[in-house]
Order: structure tokens, then sequence, then C-alpha cells
């Protein structure tokens, strides 16, 4: 279980345009699906959020991660030039996190993955990520997460 989001992509939009940001997050998305394999799957979570399950041997994990790694380090190439392109990422496995339940998979990703934001680099989740409080399924403290009281 994995989530990635494009660090400074709101940068890239400003810089190149939202053709460029749309190409850029074309481009994760299709190494994305190369990277889970046949058997896997991706998904858009929003903006520049992604998510991608896949199964992976725990003696393989490491070298796994380092061709993720690898493949989201590579440049977006856009009307003939390189785009500036970061990703960081949260890798989740049932063995680390101490849960299989897919929900608690994917917060503990993106709160590992918050833990390495705008560094390039990929977090593996611990059990203490699997307890980041959350909102509607999103890490509390994300724009939109935000409790609203009702009361008057």
């Amino acid at each position: 279980m994995g989530s990635r989001v494009a660090d400074h992509f709101k940068a890239l939009n400003d810089t190149f345009g939202h053709a460029a940001g749309d190409a850029a997050l074309a481009a994760i998305g299709t190494r994305l699906t190369e990277w889970v394999g046949k058997r896997g799957a991706v998904g858009r979570l929003g903006g520049d959020e992604f998510a991608a399950l896949t199964r992976i041997r725990p003696r393989r994990l490491a070298l796994r991660l380092r061709h993720l790694r690898q493949l989201l380090a590579e440049p977006v190439t856009f009307d003939g030039e390189e785009l500036p392109v970061a990703v960081s990422a949260g890798a989740a496995t049932p063995d680390a996190v101490g849960a299989a339940d897919l929900p608690v998979l994917l917060r503990a990703a993106g709160a590992a993955m918050y833990e390495g934001k705008h560094k390039g680099v990929i977090v593996q989740a611990r059990p203490h990520h699997a307890h980041t409080r959350s909102v509607n399924g999103r890490r509390e403290g994300r724009p939109g997460t935000a409790h609203v009281n009702t009361a008057t």
C-alpha cells in the first residue's frame, strides 16, 4: 500500500502551466501503474495524491521501493522541456503497521508520506502512523479536514 504526492506541484503548475502539470500527473500515474504490475491497482485520490496497491514479498520490499524511487525520480518531458518533478511517498505493509485493514494501511501510508513530504523520499510506515487521527479518512490537519462546530 502506498500513498504519493507530487512535491511542489502548485509551483510546477504556476511556472509551466496546467497542461504541464497534467502531463506530470499522467506520467506519475503511468509510472505507478508500471510499478504495481498487472495484479496491482493505482488510483488518483485527488489533486496531486495517488494510492498504489500491490503485493510485495517482504524479502523484496527494499528492492521494490528502490525501483519505485528511481521511477518517480525520472524527469517528465513536456513540449521538449524537462519538468522538475519530485515525489514523496509513504509505504505501508501489514507486517510493519500491524494491520491488514485497507483504510488503516492507507492512513498509515499517508501519514508516513507527510513525514517525508518535500524531501522526495519514501518513508516506510510504522505502527504509530496507523493511529494518526483522520477526518473522513483523510489525515487530520490536511486542507478540507477541519471539524466544523455546528452547536450554537
